[in-house]
């Protein structure tokens, strides 16, 4: 019976030993790291301007965003246009995809200072947030995205 333990033991432990070790601030956060800075693809730019398609007029923004999105949705939040285009372009969602990640770090930089619990929601949400700055959050989404795709070059 001990040497059948011993067997497990050392089985247990090569298994654990071959397992990809995560930094352990990676570990803490778990997988949904708000800092996350996926890799960029040319399909984050085809995120970004079907989002702006589905985004393109006041009447079909939901200032009042939960971050619920009903498939059958006739209006959208900025969360939820991203959401639906990431789902067209990519064929699923990745909440912490990197489209997703670079519009939160725009919204830090359109509106600093502000400590939104979650970045998009509260923007979206924002009385002071225009459909001028919806516009101008489109713009800077894809700017960033087209200089990471450059640097990687």
């Amino acid at each position: 019976m001990t040497r059948n333990l011993r067997l497990l033991s050392v089985a247990i432990l090569a298994a654990l030993a071959a397992l990809p070790m995560q930094p352990l601030a990676a570990q803490a956060k778990g997988n949904d790291d708000p800092d996350a800075r996926p890799p960029v693809t040319q399909a984050d730019l085809r995120i970004v301007k079907r989002a702006r398609e589905i985004l393109n007029t006041p009447a079909k923004w939901n200032r009042a965003d939960n971050r619920v999105c009903p498939v059958d949705a006739e209006t959208f939040s900025l969360y939820c246009a991203l959401e639906k285009a990431t789902t067209d372009v990519d064929g699923k969602f990745e909440h912490r995809g990197a489209a997703m990640q670079e519009a939160r770090f725009v919204v830090e930089e359109l509106a600093p200072g502000k400590n939104y619990h979650h970045r998009l929601m509260g923007y979206n949400n924002d009385s002071a947030t225009t459909f001028a700055d919806v516009g101008k959050f489109f713009d800077r989404l894809e700017s960033r995205i087209s200089a990471r795709l450059r640097a990687t070059k």
